[in-house]
């Protein structure tokens, strides 16, 4: 085989490599969270641009800030405890199930509403609205395709509102968001009886969008708010981790120059537009409503590099969809000092069940969701919530070829189970 021949065929086989990688890996539910370890959890969302009775509107609605009537920190943490199990019904090359892929995950997040006049609110929020992560194990079914994934966000989302008039507010902030993103998938090595190699690739970056938001009050009873959250660019470089490959792929990959090779892989956030609704249908109860949608198909599209001795570039397509959210929710007065709430969302698949991978095992959501509130005193709200996740079978019927090969099943298990605690505190 001559020289051209080799590279090209080494070319092929690295870029296939990576296809099992990119363009990131969710732990069982989708990567967009809306639970955020605030009391909105506990609704399941619903209503959360428009309900503006805290802080944590600092992060969802930065025009809702204008009607919390004084300066505001809100502080929460949360449990995610993730049930991901995958159910093999064929695998080529042998394996097992993979176990649960999940486990327990802390998060926590920080808001705060600063009044700077009865027109003019600043405000920041620190927490993270997108990212989980999985664990399949070294020897899975699927291991040609994922090993383990990572993605982990921490945003800071700044912004200002301002009161137009009495039932006008608008808003505005800026985010920026770090992320790490660490990706291991297992290489099959050609001949006979070889242990698998593996890939690693791992590297965080900045992203910078804005958010804005407007909030209507046409009367006491109802409010409507409006919001919408740009598109974030991350670009991850990293020269590629290859280990234990055997003949004939080491030597190939060493001929050509393909160890130590730079990967620049590059995706985004989705854009994504929410309104909601709050209507105080007696004194007691609220009805609590949500309509969004989210540019999933944008976050199917990324591209890579890769650069050896010369540089490739290659375009992905996942062909994913845009999705559409609803949610509905209640929140009753039980006394005055007890607030209770109820919700349930939906949120449509953005994957076809012929186009889903199990690095990325997307598929419809439901949330159901109940919270509490106590005020301790006219400062001081004390809260929690709990949400269950359900995100559906995932069905996976995929075939790449003698280096994935075919891999065929469902998830039996696929749920994430939210704890929160949130405080406020009002100055």
């Amino acid at each position: 085989m001559d020289s051209l021949h080799m590279k090209t065929l080494s070319t092929i086989c690295f870029f296939a490599f990576i296809l099992c990688l990119v363009p990131l890996s969710s732990q069982a539910a989708g990567l967009w969270l809306y639970e955020q370890a605030t009391p909105d959890m506990g609704s399941a969302s619903a209503g959360r641009v428009a309900l503006a009775n805290d802080a944590s509107t600092a992060s969802v609605n930065p025009a809702g800030k204008t009607r919390i009537g004084r300066s505001q920190l809100l502080a929460g943490f949360q449990m995610l405890y993730v049930d991901t199990k995958f159910d093999t019904d064929f695998a080529e090359f042998g394996g097992g199930d993979g176990g649960n892929a999940g486990g327990w995950v802390p998060a926590a997040s920080f808001s705060y509403a600063h009044k700077v006049s009865p027109d003019l609110w600043l405000g920041i929020s620190v927490g993270s609205f997108f990212g989980l992560g999985l664990d399949y194990g070294k020897s899975w079914a699927g291991r040609y395709y994922v090993q383990e994934a990572e993605f982990l966000t921490i945003g800071i989302n700044p912004g200002i509102g301002y009161k137009v008039n009495d039932q006008w507010s608008i808003g505005a902030g800026v985010s920026a968001v770090n992320s790490t993103l660490t990706q291991k998938t297992a290489i099959r090595n050609l001949g006979p009886n070889q242990a698998d190699g593996q890939l690693k690739l791992e590297d965080d970056d900045w992203g910078f969008g804005y958010n804005l938001g407007v909030l209507y009050e046409p009367n006491e009873k109802s409010r409507f708010g409006l919001t919408y959250r740009s598109e974030i660019d991350f670009e991850y470089k990293d020269t590629a981790s290859l280990r234990g490959l055997q003949p004939p792929l080491s030597g190939i990959a060493n001929i050509v120059g393909l160890v130590g090779s730079k990967v620049d892989m590059e995706m985004s956030l989705p854009q994504a537009v929410m309104f909601s609704i709050y209507h105080r249908l007696t004194e007691r109860l609220a009805l609590l409503g949500n309509i969004g949608w989210q540019e999933w198909s944008s976050f199917g599209e990324s591209s890579l590099s890769l650069s050896s001795e010369e540089t490739t570039d290659l375009n992905l397509d996942r062909n994913f969809d845009d999705t559409w959210h609803f949610a509905l929710g209640f929140q009753y007065q039980i006394d005055e000092p007890w607030l209770l709430s109820v919700g349930i969302a939906y949120d449509e698949s953005p994957v076809s069940d012929s186009n889903r991978t199990p690095d990325m095992p997307l598929d419809r959501q439901w949330r159901y969701a109940t919270g509490i509130q106590y005020d301790l005193s006219e400062d001081i709200t004390i809260g929690c919530a709990y949400e269950l996740l359900d995100a559906g079978s995932a069905e996976i019927k995929q075939n790449r070829g003698p280096l994935a090969g075919a891999v065929e099943g469902d998830y039996s298990s696929n749920t994430i189970h939210f704890f929160n605690v949130n405080l406020i505190k009002r100055f």
